[in-house]
Parts: structure tokens; C-alpha cells; sequence
């Protein structure tokens, strides 16, 4: 059964959200289990292939996020709102976010930062029953005027910064607010200070959920392991290992076998000739 906002304020355990970007990705994220799905504007680096997050449009959220909700109806959905499309105005992030709830059924959106105008927006969304997921501390899609993809909050100023603009979000009335890339006594304490849960990535072990790409966990990709993620398998391996022993059975003619192929009867055949 779909967990609910009041449900997910209300959790005793920690919450668990997964990224998805696709029907099989929600499909297996579904039958896992988990508590929420975020469809994640990360879809530009680890889908689409950019450098970062900005290029992503809202057609682009959309169009995935309908696929992920095709393949996890029963599953607490969230859509990132994209760079741009709730920096222009209430009345611009209103519309964005009514076209992303009526267009891919999604439950929440979530938007990164708490500065006034982002406030405004939370506020507004919030009050017209739009559920707003609320982001602090590293926001890749500012990440530039942070000084890159970095760890926040490690000085006073940055800390102190982090902690009031989740206690803002939570006031403008965000039901949860991600923390992203910061000291865990600093998530702890925002925990503590927040009636409403936060969701960790890099956040330690305290916070009152965490989330994960779906491709970090799964090691889709070559590299080294990111600090903030955990690869729970070797996919990206595995599926190389599987295309290279599929070109190798193509050039040497042993796919396919009987088994992959079809008959035709020899009195069908001989009337061709």
C-alpha cells in the first residue's frame, strides 16, 4: 500500500527512497520495497549523459517520471522540478508543478534550496496541496556558485546557513527536506531540530531516511566508488561480461542454437526451391 504524507512524517523506522528513472528501474525498486521513489533531475548525468543537472528540462522530468510511475503505481513518488522552472515565480512554479503531478501522477515535488523566493514557492505549493520535499546543504543544480560538487556546512557560516534553511523549508511547510553532502553532527542535529524527516545522502547515519542513485547501488558504472554512495553489486560489470560473451558467440557462430530459432516443415521449404 502506497505510504502516504502524514504516514511518512509519522515513520518509526528510517525511510528508505530509491532514484529511478525508468519502468524496469521502478518496476525492481517497487518489488523491493522501498519507501519512496525519487525521479531525480540526476537523470542528466547518469541517463542523458550531460555534465550536470542544468540542461535537464521539465519535458524531460515528464517523460520519465510517467515511465517510473507506469512501473511503480504503488509507491510514494517524488519529481525533482528542474533548474529554472520555479526561479521565475510563484506563478511559474505553480504551473510547473500542477503540469508534473497531473501529467505523471506523482505524489510530491521536490525543489533545491531556501533562499526567499524558494521559500515563497514551498509556501505556495504547499498551501494550494502540492507536497513539497524540500533540499539543503550540496545543490547540484547550483553547484557551481558552491564551488562545486563539495562538502557543505563544514565552517560556522555554512553550517549555520544549512541548519536555518531546513528549519525554513519545514516552516514554509515542506513535508521532508533532503540533506546532501555534509558532516553527520551537523545532519544529527538538524534532525533533531526538524519536526519532519530528513532524507540523508551523504548525510550519516541519523537522519531519519537515506537515499541512493539506482546506479551507484547497483555499480553501473566504472570508477571509483563515490564517498556518499555504496555500491551494493557490480551490474555495470556483469552487463559487460554478458555483451562481450554475446559478441563473441555472434563471430563465432554458436548464436544461435536451435534453441533460439524456428522450423519450417520440409514439404513447405522444398516449394520455395
Amino acid at each position: 500500500m502506497k505510504r502516504s504524507v502524514p504516514d511518512l512524517m509519522n515513520a518509526s523506522e528510517p525511510l528508505v527512497m530509491v532514484t529511478a528513472y525508468d519502468y524496469p528501474g521502478a518496476r525492481h525498486a517497487e518489488a523491493a520495497g522501498v519507501d519512496l521513489i525519487l525521479v531525480g533531475d540526476s537523470l542528466g548525468n547518469v541517463v542523458l549523459g550531460y555534465d550536470s543537472t542544468a540542461p535537464v528540462t521539465l519535458d524531460d522530468m515528464i517523460h520519465h517520471a510517467r515511465a517510473v510511475r507506469r512501473g511503480a503505481p504503488n509507491t510514494f513518488l517524488v519529481v525533482d522540478l528542474p533548474f529554472g522552472t520555479y526561479h521565475t515565480g510563484v506563478t511559474d512554479a505553480m504551473r510547473n508543478a500542477v503540469r508534473v503531478i497531473q501529467q505523471t501522477g506523482a505524489d510530491a515535488v521536490k525543489l533545491e534550496g531556501a533562499t526567499p523566493e524558494v521559500l515563497d514557492v514551498v509556501g505556495v505549493l504547499a498551501r494550494n496541496g502540492i507536497p513539497v520535499m524540500g533540499h539543503v546543504g550540496l545543490m547540484p543544480q547550483t553547484a557551481t556558485a558552491q564551488g562545486g560538487l563539495k562538502v557543505q556546512g563544514r565552517d560556522e557560516a555554512s553550517a549555520r546557513r544549512t541548519l536555518e534553511g531546513a528549519l525554513a523549508l519545514e516552516a514554509a511547510g515542506a513535508f521532508s527536506v533532503v540533506l546532501e553532502a555534509i558532516p553527520a553532527r551537523l545532519a544529527r542535529l538538524i534532525t533533531e531540530r526538524l519536526h519532519v524527516p530528513t532524507i540523508g545522502i551523504g548525510a550519516g547515519v541519523h537522519c531519519r531516511g537515506q537515499v541512493l542513485v539506482y546506479h551507484d547501488l547497483l555499480g553501473l558504472y566504472e570508477g571509483e566508488e563515490k564517498k556518499l554512495a555504496k555500491r551494493y553489486a557490480e551490474l555495470g560489470k556483469e552487463a559487460r561480461e554478458a555483451i562481450a560473451a554475446y559478441a563473441r558467440e555472434v563471430r563465432a557462430r554458436e548464436f544461435p542454437t536451435k534453441d533460439q530459432s524456428f522450423v519450417m516443415k520440409d514439404d513447405v521449404l522444398g516449394k520455395l526451391y
